[in-house]
C-alpha cells in the first residue's frame, strides 16, 4: 500500500525530528519499486529525500546498503547517500532520510561518443570496482568468486525455468554460456548491481551514485548491463574504453561478452520479480519479451568465445590438429572479440522491450528530470501544527 506525500513527510519528520518538514513532493512508484520516495524541503530550506521500503526485506536491504556505503563514502570520488535518520515502523517496513544527492539525473540515452558524461561514468565505475572487495565483510554483503556467482546464476536460471515461462532455446542458450568455463576467469570486484542513468548525478562531473541494496561482490559486468541496452554503441564505447584505461588492472578479455549475458539474464530476474508480485499484466509484457528476444537471437553465438585457431604448417602437415599456445590464443581471442562486438549489437532491442528488461529503466530514464524538477503543483506545502522543536 502507498502511503501519501503528507504521510511520508510525517514519518520523515519523527525519524529526523530537527527536518521540520515545510513541503513535500512524492516521487513516481512503479509496480515491483521496492521503495516509495519523496522529495522534502526542511524549513531551513535544506532538501532532503525520504524512503519508505514496501517491504520487510526491502527495508533490511536498505539498512545493509547504509552500513555498506558509509564505508564506501571514504573510497570512491562521488557522493553515496547516508541516512541520517531512520525509523522501524510496526509492520518491520523502515522510514530513512537522507540528504538530497548533488547533481541532476542522468539519462544513459543521451550519452554521447567522446564526451565528459560518457568518460566521466568509465572514470566512476573503474574507481568503485578498484575500492578493496574486503569492504564488503565488513557490513556481511553479498561476496563471490568467479566461480561462485556462476553458480548463482545457474540458481536464479533454474528457478526461471520452474515458471515454465521462458522459452527453451533461451534456456539452453544462457545455460551454454554459464557453463563455459573460459568465460568465468576473471577476479570479482566491489559492484553496485545493473547501473540505471536515475542512479547516477551529473554535477560537472559524477557526483553521486545512490541505490545501494544490491551492492556486492560479483561480476563487473553486471554494472554495464543497463548502460549496454539504453547508451548508443558509440558512447558505450567510450565508457568501456575509459572504464578499462582507468582500472588498476586491465579488465578479462571477456567482459562485454558477459556484459551482453548480464543484459539478457535480467530478464529472467525481472520476469521472477513479477510473479512474485503476482502482477498478471507484467508477467505477460515480460513473457513477451523474452519470447521477442529468443527469435531475435536464433542462431546468434555472440555470447560464446570463438574457437580457438590452428597452426597450419607445410613443413609438417600433422601440426594443423594442435592448437595454438595459451599467450597466441589469448591474442587471438581477444581480436574476435573486438569484431563480435558488431555482432552483438545487430539485435537491437525495441524501445517497448527496455522498461521490461531493466524493471521500469525506460519510464525512469524518460521521466528522471520530472522527478527531480517537480512542477509547483507537485508539491504540497505543509503546515505542522505543533510546538518548535529548533532549539531542543
Amino acid at each position: 500500500m502507498l502511503r501519501s506525500p503528507e504521510v511520508l513527510a510525517a514519518l520523515a519528520d519523527a525519524a529526523l525530528p530537527r527536518l521540520l518538514p515545510r513541503s513535500v513532493a512524492a516521487l513516481p512508484t512503479r509496480v515491483t519499486d521496492k521503495f516509495q520516495q519523496a522529495l522534502i524541503e526542511g524549513a531551513d530550506g535544506a532538501a532532503w529525500t525520504v524512503r519508505l521500503s514496501r517491504s520487510p526485506a526491502a527495508g533490511a536491504a536498505a539498512e545493509q546498503a547504509d552500513a555498506f556505503a558509509r564505508l564506501l563514502a571514504k573510497r570512491v570520488p562521488f557522493a553515496v547517500p547516508i541516512a541520517e535518520g531512520r525509523m522501524t515502523l510496526a509492520d518491520r517496513n523502515l522510514v530513512t532520510v537522507q540528504p538530497r544527492l548533488p547533481g541532476d539525473p542522468m539519462v544513459w540515452r543521451g550519452l554521447t561518443a567522446g564526451s565528459a558524461e560518457a568518460t566521466g561514468v568509465g572514470r566512476a565505475l573503474a574507481a568503485l570496482h578498484d575500492v578493496d572487495p574486503r569492504l564488503a565483510d565488513e557490513v556481511g554483503a553479498p561476496s563471490y568468486d568467479a566461480d561462485g556467482y556462476r553458480s548463482r546464476r545457474l540458481a536464479v536460471l533454474d528457478r526461471a525455468a520452474g515458471t515454465g515461462l521462458v522459452p527453451a532455446a533461451l534456456l539452453a542458450r544462457w545455460e551454454r554460456a554459464l557453463e563455459e568455463v573460459s568465460l568465468w576467469r576473471f577476479p570479482t570486484c566491489v559492484t553496485h548491481g545493473p547501473l540505471e542513468g536515475h542512479d547516477v548525478f551529473w554535477n560537472g562531473h559524477v557526483s553521486a551514485i545512490s541505490s545501494w541494496e544490491n551492492a556486492s561482490v560479483s561480476d563487473p559486468a553486471d554494472d554495464f548491463a543497463a548502460l549496454w541496452v539504453l547508451a548508443a554503441p558509440e558512447a558505450f564505447d567510450t565508457v568501456l574504453e575509459t572504464y578499462s584505461a582507468a582500472r588498476s588492472e586491465a579488465p578479462d578479455k571477456h567482459l562485454e561478452r558477459r556484459i551482453r549475458l548480464s543484459a539478457e539474464l535480467q530478464r529472467i530476474t525481472v520476469l521472477l520479480d513479477a510473479v512474485t508480485a503476482d502482477d498478471e499484466d507484467l508477467i505477460d509484457r515480460r513473457t513477451a519479451a523474452l519470447r521477442r528476444l529468443g527469435e531475435q537471437t536464433v542462431d546468434d553465438e555472440s555470447l560464446m568465445p570463438a574457437a580457438p585457431r590452428v597452426r597450419v604448417s607445410a613443413a609438417q602437415p600433422s601440426d594443423a590438429d594442435e592448437p595454438i599456445d595459451d599467450a597466441e590464443d589469448d591474442t587471438t581471442d581477444t581480436d574476435d572479440d573486438a569484431g563480435a562486438t558488431d555482432e552483438v549489437r545487430d539485435h537491437e532491442f525495441d524501445e517497448d522491450e527496455i522498461d521490461d528488461e531493466f524493471d521500469g529503466a525506460d519510464d525512469a530514464e524518460d521521466d528522471a528530470d520530472d522527478e527531480y524538477d517537480l512542477d509547483a503543483d507537485d508539491t504540497i506545502e505543509l503546515k505542522i501544527d505543533r510546538p518548535d522543536r529548533r532549539d531542543q
